[in-house]
C-alpha cells in the first residue's frame, strides 16, 4: 500500500506552552466529573448539581481558551442567546445511546445547516440575490414567486469538498448541498476523496495517522488556490486533516484557505489544527475539553461513522461506491449533483 504516516508526536509539537497548561487544568476538571459519574448512576442525591457546577466551570474555561484564539469558531459560544437551546438540544440528541441510525442522521443533517451559517450564512451584507421559483400554481396563471437571499457567491464558489472518508461523507454531501443552494448559479463543489485511518493499535500519545493513497481520488489541479473544506463530525487530534493538508502541500498545492466543519471538537484537536495549519479556521458546534488515553472525545458522542453508517465487518470495510449505495435512493435523489461529482472523482482519477 502507498501510504503516509503522521504520528502523535509530531502534532504535539505544534502545542504551546499556554496549549498544554489548558489541556492540563480541562484535563483535571473532567477527572473530577468522573468521579461523579458513578453517583450519576446509583442516582445518589445532589450528584446532579455537583455535575453541573463542573460542567459549567469547564464551559467558563472552554469559552475563555477560544476568546484568546480567534481562529477557533465554536456556535454555541458566539451564537446570539436565543440559539443555544437549540444547539443543546441537537448535540444532546447526538450523544444520546438512545439515538438510533436515522434520527442520529437527521439531527447530523440539521448541525451541518447550522454549521453552513455559522461559517458563511451569517453575513448580512447590503448585496442580495434573486430567486424567482416556478411554482406548481397554474390557475388562473403560472404562478411564480421571488425570494432575496444575501450574494454569498464570492466566498462559497470556489470551495472543494475535501472527504476523509466514512464518517465524513455524508456531512460532506449536505455542506455540498448547502453550497449549492445558496450559490446563485448553483455551483456544485467539486470532491477530493481520502481514505485516512488512524492504527487502532495505538493509543493518543503515540498515535498513528495513516493516508491511504492508493485508495484516495483528488484531482491536484482542481485544489490550487482554492478553499478546501473539511466537513468531519468528529475532531479529536486533528491529525487526520494535518496530514491531509500537509501531504497537498508537499505537492505544492497552495489553498486560498482551508475551512474544518466538526459537530463537536476535542479542544486539543482545534489548537493541534490552527497551530499546525496556518491558513486553516476550525468551525464547531460544540466543544468538548477532553480525550481517553485511546483519542476519544469525552464525553463524546461514540463513533460518528459506526452511528451514521452502520458497522463495518472488520474483514470486509465499505467502500465509497458502496456507503453511497447503503443510503439508499432518497438519499440519491436529494444529492443527486454530490453523487453525481463523487462518481467522477472516482471514476476518473
Amino acid at each position: 500500500m502507498d501510504k503516509l504516516i503522521l504520528n502523535a508526536a509530531e502534532l504535539d509539537g505544534y502545542l504551546t506552552a499556554d496549549d498544554k497548561k489548558s489541556l492540563k487544568s480541562l484535563d483535571l476538571l473532567f477527572g473530577k466529573a468522573l468521579d461523579i459519574f458513578p453517583k450519576l448512576q446509583i442516582g445518589q442525591k445532589d450528584a446532579e448539581n455537583e455535575i453541573i457546577k463542573i460542567y459549567n466551570e469547564m464551559g467558563n474555561k472552554l469559552q475563555e481558551i477560544c476568546i484568546n484564539n480567534p481562529r477557533i469558531f465554536v456556535y454555541s459560544f458566539i451564537s446570539p442567546q436565543e440559539d443555544h437551546s437549540e444547539t443543546s438540544r441537537i448535540i444532546a440528541k447526538l450523544r444520546d445511546i438512545n439515538t438510533k441510525n436515522d434520527e442520529f442522521v437527521y439531527y447530523i443533517q440539521r448541525a451541518y445547516e447550522m454549521l453552513f451559517k455559522l461559517a458563511w450564512g451569517s453575513t448580512h451584507g447590503t448585496k442580495k440575490n434573486y430567486l424567482i421559483v416556478k411554482t406548481p400554481v397554474t390557475h388562473p396563471a403560472q404562478n411564480y414567486a421571488v425570494h432575496k437571499i444575501t450574494n454569498i457567491d464570492s466566498k462559497i464558489e470556489n470551495t472543494v469538498m475535501c472527504v476523509m472518508l466514512r464518517g465524513a461523507l455524508l456531512p460532506s454531501m449536505i455542506m455540498s448541498k448547502e453550497i449549492e443552494e445558496y450559490s446563485s448559479h448553483g455551483y456544485v463543489t467539486p470532491f477530493a476523496l481520502f481514505r485516512i485511518f488512524r492504527n487502532d493499535n495505538k493509543q493518543e500519545d503515540d498515535m498513528e495517522y495513516i493516508l491511504d493513497l492508493d485508495n484516495s481520488f483528488f484531482n491536484i489541479d482542481s485544489l490550487n488556490d482554492k478553499d478546501l473544506v473539511f466537513a468531519d463530525p468528529m475532531n479529536a487530534t486533528g491529525g487526520s486533516i494535518v496530514t491531509v493538508v500537509k501531504y497537498l502541500s508537499k505537492l505544492g498545492v497552495k489553498p486560498r484557505s482551508v475551512i474544518f466543519l466538526n459537530v463537536i471538537s476535542a479542544l486539543k484537536g482545534a489548537l493541534r489544527v490552527i497551530r499546525a495549519l496556518d491558513n486553516c479556521d476550525v468551525y464547531t458546534l460544540w466543544m468538548d475539553g477532553v480525550m481517553n488515553k485511546n483519542a476519544y472525545i469525552m464525553p463524546g458522542l461514540g463513533d460518528a461513522g459506526d452511528r451514521i453508517n452502520g458497522m463495518d465487518n472488520n474483514t470486509n470495510r465499505r467502500n465509497i461506491i458502496q456507503l453511497l449505495a447503503d443510503y439508499g435512493s432518497n438519499m440519491a435523489n436529494l444529492y443527486r449533483s454530490q453523487y453525481r461529482e463523487i462518481e467522477n472523482t472516482v471514476l476518473l482519477n
